[in-house]
């Protein structure tokens, strides 16, 4: 029988961005509204930019996810009336 190997959690990050960003994205395990209210959306973009947008989350200290969650929040706020 093989040994798994201890999956990355998001407090074990690599210590330096340049690790992060060559290695694979994760998958969270989310509960509660988040799971419930969420969508996932694929935009193309080019390796580059990919890795400067991961050292900007390192940086800031939170994840891709939560900060491009945030971007559009703030780009297309909800307007009353509009349909969720």
């Amino acid at each position: 029988m093989t040994v798994r190997a201890d999956k990355r959690s998001f407090a074990a990050r690599p210590g330096d961005p340049d690790g992060w960003i060559k290695a694979g994205e994760s998958t969270t395990t989310r509960s509660g509204a988040a799971e419930t209210y969420t969508a996932r959306l694929t935009v193309d973009i080019t390796p580059d930019m990919r890795g400067r947008i991961k050292v900007a989350a390192f940086r800031r200290g939170e994840t891709v996810a939560d900060m491009l969650r945030d971007l559009f929040a703030r780009e297309f706020p909800t307007i009353e009336g509009d349909r969720q």
